[in-house]
């Protein structure tokens, strides 16, 4: 007796098919498993043989043989038991196969019977929906998250007995239903409530570049002394960005789902990633690692914002890895087993100090001698420093700003200007799949950042007179394009040109 139920696996944040097909036959008794299963999939075997008897079947004593189609791919993880379990039982007539038809079925089975929750189901639903099933059945608690995928049925199991009266027609479960819009307004970080730029004292100029940042997804350095409130402020930077559209949500979901980083209550993450990786990362957890291949610290913060702080402190080499997906806002990991791409357009906040003991210039406080300083700031490379859009100097708060009654801008403040330059970039590129200015290629450069003849004049100074590189030189050009986006301006014009020179002049001071 033969018979076949789908299924799905994963390759980096995409599904695939997987047929599971089941044949049993007279002879000797055992179970062989096929189609390049890892050691997980393999003990699936015993997993699957012990919760069938535990849930009021009898496993048949004949000889079964299970494939995994295509055969070509390996397979990992425990999701296989579900549908290995139905193909055995609905090959010994406990099942209609009927039912089967245009149905994906996936899930962990535990030894009484009880379907466990699995990694990855956004994108394996997503997968299934665009290869055209009507129905998904899934583990209960990955139900909300399979859920948002509009257009196919999502159907929430407990046990393995429920679903053989599911494909039976015994009982009936409603599909999963979900307000997206609900889920948008509802706030799964209550970080947000508790910090906010109206803690910042002083550091006007960082707090300008950050919302310059913010509005066009720039990457930003900020260098100053201990102290200077550098993290404070890299901390608040969530709170102004903008707000997630629902194609970036579903993005970064995917990622944290097959990273297995969803909440059991999470269907969708509506919020923009911060993710603060310890200076002591490592390159495969910061780019994404192992025998098949999982998303790393940039792959998490796609959308969102990556923070290192105290750059230097970080290897060398783990911060070269970074000069690639900077650029190309992807990072592809290639392994023996496999080549998987993960999406990686993050935001970069670095901090770091002046030199190793944080005081540079200051020389009443600062020991360091030149070639200390030298080593210390060399350990960025200059590649790297020209990927950054914006450099600003953080300065010491002292005693009067600190005890400065006035009542600073709020994070609410900021964001609605933010939120404004947004809503403009959204428009004019409406019709690309850009969401940000730092997103623009070099012909799309040419086309929205035309500067006039005075602005052109001050840009072939600037480009002289600092050294800059190709690279550098469109950066500012989109950076002098969210500047203009904040002042509600069509056109660059020369004071937008001139601030986001500025920001590309501090790192002579410096790293020179």
């Amino acid at each position: 007796m033969f018979n076949r139920v789908y299924s799905a696996a994963l390759m980096g944040i995409d599904g695939y098919m997987v047929g599971v097909e089941v044949d049993i036959s007279s002879g000797f008794p055992r179970l062989d498993l096929v189609g390049l299963p890892d050691s997980a999939v393999k003990e699936s075997i015993e997993r699957v043989r012990t919760s069938i008897n535990n849930s009021g079947f009898q496993f048949p004593c004949k000889r079964i043989t299970v494939n995994l189609a295509p055969a070509d791919i390996r397979k990992e993880g425990p999701a296989f038991d579900l549908p290995i379990a139905i193909g055995i039982l609905s090959c010994m007539e406990l099942i209609d196969t009927n039912s089967l038809d245009k149905t994906l079925i996936i899930g962990e089975l535990s030894l009484n019977g009880e379907v466990q929750k699995v990694n990855g189901i956004l994108p394996i639903v997503y997968s299934a929906y665009k290869n055209g099933f009507e129905r998904c059945i899934i583990p209960i608690d990955n139900v909300d998250e399979g859920a948002v995928v509009e257009g196919i049925d999502v159907i929430g199991v407990s046990n393995l007995s429920q679903v053989v009266k599911l494909l039976n027609n015994n009982v009936k479960i409603e599909p999963k239903r979900i307000d997206i819009e609900k889920l948008f307004h509802e706030s799964w970080d209550n970080e947000e409530n508790i910090i906010d730029f109206s803690d910042i004292k002083g550091q006007e100029n960082v707090r300008r570049a950050l919302e310059i940042a913010a509005a066009g997804a720039h990457n930003v350095l900020m260098i100053g002394p201990p102290g200077s409130g550098k993290t404070m402020m890299a901390k608040r930077l969530p709170t102004i960005l903008p707000d997630l559209t629902f194609e970036e949500s579903i993005e970064i979901t995917k990622i944290y789902s097959v990273a297995g980083l969803l909440r059991k209550d999470q269907a969708l993450v509506t919020k923009r990633p911060f993710r603060a990786p310890h200076h002591t990362v490592s390159n495969s957890a910061l780019t994404g690692g192992g025998r098949i291949p999982r998303p790393g610290e940039i792959s998490l913060s796609h959308n969102g914002v990556l923070f290192l702080d105290e750059m230097p402190e970080f290897s060398k080499n783990v911060l070269e890895v970074m000069r690639q997906p900077l650029e190309d806002g992807k990072v592809t990991i290639s392994r023996v087993n496999a080549t998987i791409t993960y999406p990686a357009n993050f935001m970069l906040v670095a901090s770091l100090n002046p030199c190793p003991c944080g005081y540079y210039p200051d020389r009443e406080k600062c020991s360091c001698t030149p070639l200390q300083i030298k080593r210390y700031l060399n350990k960025i490379s200059g590649p790297l420093l020209d990927r950054i859009d914006l450099h600003v100097e953080a300065n010491n708060v002292n005693y009067n700003e600190l005890n400065n009654k006035k009542k600073m801008e709020t994070s609410k403040d900021i964001k609605e200007r933010v939120m404004r330059a947004h809503k403009i970039q959204q428009e004019r590129y409406k019709d690309s799949k850009i969401y940000f200015n730092s997103m623009l290629s070099a012909a799309q450069i040419e086309k929205y950042c035309q500067l006039d003849d005075k602005s052109r004049e001050m840009m072939k100074l600037a480009f002289e007179k600092l050294d800059l590189s190709a690279r550098a030189y469109h950066r500012i050009l989109k950076v002098a394009r969210t500047i203009a986006d904040l002042d509600g301006e069509n056109d660059i014009e020369e004071k937008h040109l001139a601030e986001a020179i500025q920001y590309r002049s501090l790192d002579r001071n410096y790293f020179d």
